[in-house]
């Protein structure tokens, strides 16, 4: 049997396991849903379009900033399953407006009046649970967990987690809006129930004041954080790495339609192989490290995730010399020369990228003092946030000078090669602290 089979039989694990899987389908199902309804269906202009949609990604991840510091004391200071349990069971609240604002944009029910303005609350909401969720279900594997089983468990999180996100978002794209009102409640009731399972993780330190002051707070977190080296340059990787990711999530989509000629149908197939591989690199690299929480593989990883997207602009520069002159479908497309290495060189480079990230998410959990270890995962989402809004704002500069779309893969690339560098000083780092201790855990 191997570990990852055996932590799903589990309930140390297998109840957070399904907690956060439904948590991830339920946002992406959400927010889908919303984006595609009011762009495809309220609003028939370009620029209108773009703002709701910038402005819908501003208010998701503006709680990232602000809140992560909060989350992070309040999940090392209070039990994590209780927390976990309230935050499920607002969720339900937060689904409710929700499908309110969903059904009256649906009704055609004063929808600039109310019904998009509870959309984006609802949304808002959804980034403050998220900003709240996300440190404790990293921080609390080492308390369930083996030593041994940290790096399976992280794997199989986030295998889940990209699972999820994949589902929530096909199925949003095909089911009616008044479907995916229904689906977010109901949703969100397993999911509290699920989270009722979650076995008790009892703060590690003891009681300390909350600091509400937030903004200190973040500045406070992040400083003393990066004060441990082997955490400074694990957030470091991680974070670039983020940085990568919202390079290339920009890139994609203009890519497809104008390079590549694709359909939405045939975007949705790159969204699956993109998700797909990310999800086998997260478990293959379990296999590959034995168990061990390691970042030995991290710059390997990221150089050939650089190569996969150099082979992806070679074929895509190839591409342009054959280029349909309107857009394929599926079938189309699959039949097009080169196609398959397109695929492939999409594949390649989720499964490199899965293989890259998820060690250093177990490599943070692990390797900070277990009582910080919800405030360790919540100042890396702050630099994360961070590194991910420069990223986008580099190509977005990129596109405003007027550099094409597919020599913006070239960036990408390059990135790469610094991720791989700050791989090799985290291993480093690593090899000269030595192995650390693990706490005991609840079998």
């Amino acid at each position: 049997m191997t570990t990852s089979t055996h932590l799903l039989r589990r309930r140390r694990f297998l109840p957070l396991f399904c907690t956060q899987l439904l948590n991830a389908f339920n946002d992406n199902l959400y927010k889908t849903a919303m984006v595609l309804f009011v762009v495809y269906s309220v609003y028939n202009d370009e620029s209108a379009e773009g703002l709701f949609s910038g402005v819908a990604s501003f208010l998701f991840i503006l709680p990232f900033f602000f809140l992560s510091a909060l989350s992070g004391q309040l999940a090392d200071m209070r039990d994590k399953a209780s927390i976990i349990r309230i935050i499920k069971a607002a969720e339900i609240g937060i689904m409710c407006v929700g499908c309110a604002g969903l059904v009256m944009a649906w009704k055609g029910i004063a929808v600039n009046e109310l019904a998009i303005p509870l959309l984006l609350a609802a949304l808002f909401a959804m980034g403050v649970h998220s900003t709240f969720f996300g440190p404790i279900k990293y921080a609390i594997l080492p308390q369930h967990l083996r030593r041994e089983e940290v790096l399976a468990g992280t794997g199989l999180v986030e295998a889940g987690t990209y699972i999820a996100i994949l589902s929530g978002t096909i199925l949003a794209g095909w089911i009616p809006v008044e479907w995916a009102a229904v689906g977010i409640i109901l949703t969100a009731v397993i999911g509290y129930l699920t989270s009722l399972q979650v076995p008790s993780a009892p703060p590690l330190a003891k009681e300390e004041k909350l600091d509400w002051h937030i903004v200190r707070a973040s500045i406070d977190l992040v400083r003393n954080c990066m004060h441990d080296r082997q955490i400074f340059w694990a957030i470091m990787a991680i974070s670039f790495f983020w940085a990568i990711g919202a390079v290339l999530i920009i890139q994609f989509p203009p890519l497809a339609k104008n390079t590549l000629m694709a359909s939405k149908e045939v975007a949705s197939l790159f969204l699956v192989i993109f998700s797909v591989g990310i999800a086998i690199g997260s478990v293959s690299i379990n296999a590959l490290l034995k168990g061990q929480v390691s970042a030995r593989h991290a710059p390997a990883s990221v150089i050939m995730m650089g190569l996969f997207v150099i082979a992806f602009y070679v074929v895509c520069r190839m591409w342009q010399a054959d280029q349909p002159t309107e857009l394929l479908t599926v079938g189309q497309f699959i039949a097009w020369p080169m196609a398959s290495v397109i695929l492939l060189c999409l594949l390649g480079i989720a499964i490199a990228g899965g293989m890259f990230v998820v060690p250093l998410y177990a490599f943070l959990t692990t390797r900070c003092a277990p009582d910080q270890a919800a405030r360790t995962i919540a100042a890396n989402n702050i630099v994360n946030s961070g590194a991910m809004v420069i990223g986008s704002l580099i190509a977005m500069a990129l596109s405003a000078i007027g550099v094409a779309m597919v020599e913006q893969l070239l960036l990408s690339a390059g990135m790469c090669l610094v991720s791989a560098w700050l791989g090799k000083r985290l291993h480093r780092v690593e090899l000269e602290a030595g192995p650390q201790p693990h706490p005991a855990v609840t079998q």
